[in-house]
């Protein structure tokens, strides 16, 4: 068998199927592994390429290849389909694992940063506060239904909710009898325990982004609080594998989605592509912004409250965020501080 200089792996949860090429780009390998004996047929192979679709555990393998001394390279999952033979309407194992060999010798494919243990532990923690904020709005809207059913109309919001629930279940004078009251105190007692846990997820993520010195930085953007920040910098990593902060924001799914042909530029809404959480988190951040921007006097409030006056709401929200993720990336990029009079100096 020649030298492998490039290996394409196509993850799965207990079979894992390889396809690698010689310097030739000759098939010099193609077979399902075991995923007990995943790393063990690596060990005994020379330091090569290994290209593996940015999916769950694509990571932890990484880190677990790159070990070994193999350079490990993640491919978004949307570039390799391209390379797949038949494309979208054939599909299996070995023609993935053979896309992903021939989509990492392209030269200029983009590839994903690979996550540390110590950033995906943090993503963790945003994970499950995530998932105990939407069970939360599920359980709200579940009880706020059941009452509608019985002609207890309770205000929008859940803070109205907190305020009117107790009293509209002790009302008398509705229909519900002493088994519905109790399940819906029981959902009442619930949404107790999973404010109890969204707490306790914020004070870890407080605590940690008080000892991470790019979380700091990142913190003096008006609208960035500790949680943009931790997920910010857990989630992006290394920020340099964007060459600018125009990439970085097409990754966050920013940017207008265009349809431009013959010269002409159409543009539409943002794409919404990337990363929700953090998109949604510097939305979150963007509305702090706009609201308190007229209470400060710096450059970028003044850019805020007249492009706000110009093109209203909505339209200035999307391009504060497009702002901020420019300045996230120069901050963890080029190691800088923000500065909210800062003018760009541009070439003559």
């Amino acid at each position: 068998m020649d030298k492998i200089t490039r290996i394409g792996v196509d993850l799965a949860k207990n079979l894992i199927v390889v396809h690698g090429v010689d310097s030739m780009e000759h098939v010099a390998v193609r077979k399902a592994i075991p995923r007990q004996k995943f790393l063990e047929w690596f060990a005994n192979l020379e330091p090569c390429l290994v290209a593996m679709e940015a999916c769950s555990a694509a990571h932890y393998w990484g880190r677990k290849l790159r070990a070994l001394g193999h350079e490990v390279r993640l491919i978004a999952p949307q570039f390799a389909a391209a390379y797949r033979k038949g494309g979208k309407h054939v599909k299996n194992d070995r023609l993935d694992a053979e896309a992903i060999c021939e989509a990492a010798s392209r030269p200029h494919m983009r590839f994903v940063a690979l996550k540390t243990a110590d950033q995906q532990n943090v993503l963790v923690l945003h994970r499950m506060r995530s998932g105990f904020v939407e069970e939360r709005t599920a359980l709200v809207n579940r009880l706020r239904g059941e009452l509608f059913e019985f002609g207890v109309f309770l205000p929008q919001g859940i803070d109205a909710f907190r305020d009117h629930f107790v009293e509209a279940l002790e009302d008398g004078t509705t229909e519900l009898d002493g088994i519905a009251r109790a399940a819906l105190l029981a959902g009442w007692h619930h949404i107790h325990a999973l404010d109890e846990q969204i707490a306790w997820c914020d004070s870890q993520i407080a605590a940690r982004v008080k000892h991470d010195t790019n979380a700091q930085r990142l913190m003096a953007v008006v609208g960035i609080g500790p949680l943009t920040a931790s997920a910010a910098v857990a989630t992006v990593g290394d920020a340099r594998v964007f060459r600018n902060g125009r990439q970085f924001s097409a990754w966050l799914g920013a940017v207008p989605k265009q349809a431009s042909s013959g010269g002409k530029t159409r543009l539409g809404h943002i794409t919404k592509q990337g990363n929700t959480y953090l998109r949604t988190l510097l939305f979150q951040g963007a509305r702090s912004a706009l609201t308190s921007a007229h209470r400060r006097t710096d450059r970028l409030s003044r850019w805020i409250v007249q492009l706000h006056a110009r093109v209203g709401w909505y339209r200035t929200l999307v391009a504060i965020v497009n702002k901020h993720a420019r300045i996230l990336w120069a901050i963890l990029a080029k190691g800088e501080r923000f500065d909210p009079s800062y003018t760009p100096i541009r070439p003559s």
